[in-house]
């Protein structure tokens, strides 16, 4: 299983090669008069513009700055002022070395900065990331909320706990009413929750319960993964969510080990069907993280 999931990571998280990043085509969604979605490899990019300069939120990889600064010229002549990383991982903050050098400030929750600032090893993929380098730390840092006021509109920047990882964010424009999630929502399958950075099912479960009490029917979503969505995909999200707890967590109390749960299809097969563990997070892997998130829970 170890192996399953140490490919899957590395296939996700991996830097492009150079093959790669030639082929990789940095699209741009006009979502409002002033908010953009930009998706190319990586994390979905937010990106709102006007009079004061842009606003950034995550950066993909490295290699695709050139191109995803490129992009940002096609909407707008004005540099990049702020660049809000959603989380640590590296299809998100990859380029914040670049962007730094841009003149860029970059802001995130506290413990992205803390996680980049060191080495980071996890154990169910055999895999170290090595500390970034100064210049792609985020030099603004927050425990909680930040509210930056910029082209007209309040962007509001919030924690949420110990979701798909421990220094999870979400932006909202409020007034354009669109919602960046990042990690915390993988529009239309099963997400990826890092145990190893401080994330659990619990906690990914009430960041998306904190967004449904944020926004209505109008709002845009950007998920940090796949396509624009709307607040009703997002409450169909979180019932599967609560479902796939409340079967594994009944198998739990059932007396069930790791290993039976993870090979015990029914937990799942609801889902499975609809197509949810066709991506990143295959059935098996889903089952095993909502298996050790509660068992840990449990022991607390």
């Amino acid at each position: 299983m170890k192996t399953v999931l140490s490919f899957l990571a590395l296939a996700f998280l991996a830097l492009p090669t150079t093959a790669q990043n030639q082929e990789v085509e940095i699209k741009v969604n006009k979502l409002t008069d002033h908010v953009y979605m930009l998706v190319g490899r990586g994390g979905n990019i937010g990106l709102s513009v006007g009079e004061d300069g842009a606003f950034m939120i995550d950066d993909q990889y490295a290699p695709l700055t050139p191109k995803i600064l490129e992009a940002i010229k096609t909407v707008t002549d004005k540099p990049v002022k702020f660049l809000v990383n959603t989380h640590w991982h590296g299809d998100h903050t990859g380029g914040n070395e670049n962007m730094s050098k841009e003149g860029t400030i970059i802001v995130a929750h506290k413990n992205v900065r803390a996680r980049m600032s060191v080495e980071q090893f996890n154990k169910d993929w055999n895999r170290t990331t090595p500390a970034s380098p100064k210049a792609a730390l985020p030099v603004v840092t927050f425990s909680e909320d930040l509210t930056i006021h910029l082209n007209g509109e309040d962007i509001m920047i919030f924690h949420v706990h110990n979701a798909h990882t421990d220094g999870d964010a979400m932006v909202y424009f409020t007034q354009s009413n669109v919602l960046h999630m990042g990690d915390t929502y993988f529009q239309g399958k099963y997400p990826f929750i890092d145990l190893n950075s401080g994330g659990s099912i619990e906690g990914y479960i009430n960041a998306s319960k904190k967004a449904l009490m944020l926004i209505n029917d109008e709002t845009i979503i950007i998920p940090g993964h796949r396509d624009q969505s709307n607040k009703k995909e997002l409450q169909g999200y979180v019932s599967m969510l609560e479902e796939l707890k409340a079967s594994v967590s009944e198998a739990i109390a059932q007396g069930k080990s790791e290993e039976e749960v993870t090979n015990d299809t029914s937990l799942t097969k609801k889902y499975d069907d609809a197509d949810y563990g066709s991506w990143f997070i295959k059935p098996n892997v889903m089952r095993r993280t909502l298996y050790r998130s509660l068992k840990d829970s449990n022991q607390e």
